[in-house]
């Protein structure tokens, strides 16, 4: 019998096509219904629906957030992608060349039944946290 499952890398790929993208409801096309977010200071979000409302306000936030992979390691339903993140704050909508930032990144998805079921961030906020501290001062 022959499978129709994809391989979690393609998955993991998908998801990361649909950020670029900013496709929010694609994202949560990829997400299993109990899906969570883990950012890189540990905070956790459970839910598709929570989900679709946290990126909606994060592309709103950084409106032009890009991610590229450079690496792909997969073990089992196990994929983590190794690049950079990057993207420009903005409070107004207005994108100034001061508030651009970028991180080196980390992103480990636990892939099961074609979706992604954990999406975890490694990466450093301290550059996006700088240029927030001073296009809000």
């Amino acid at each position: 019998m022959e499978s129709n499952s994809q391989l979690p890398e393609t998955v993991a790929e998908a998801f990361i096509r649909a950020i670029n993208r900013h496709d929010v409801d694609e994202l949560v096309s990829l997400m299993s219904s109990g899906h969570s977010f883990t950012d890189a200071l540990g905070n956790r979000t459970i839910g598709m629906e929570k989900l679709r409302t946290a990126w909606d306000a994060y592309f709103r936030m950084v409106p032009d957030y890009s991610v590229a992979i450079d690496e792909t390691l997969v073990s089992g339903p196990v994929v983590v992608m190794l690049g950079m993140a990057q993207g420009t704050f903005t409070k107004d909508g207005k994108l100034l060349d001061q508030n651009r930032w970028q991180t080196p990144l980390a992103v480990r998805a636990f892939v099961e039944d074609d979706l992604i079921a954990e999406w975890r961030v490694y990466a450093d906020n301290e550059p996006i946290r700088k240029v927030i501290a001073a296009a809000t001062e």
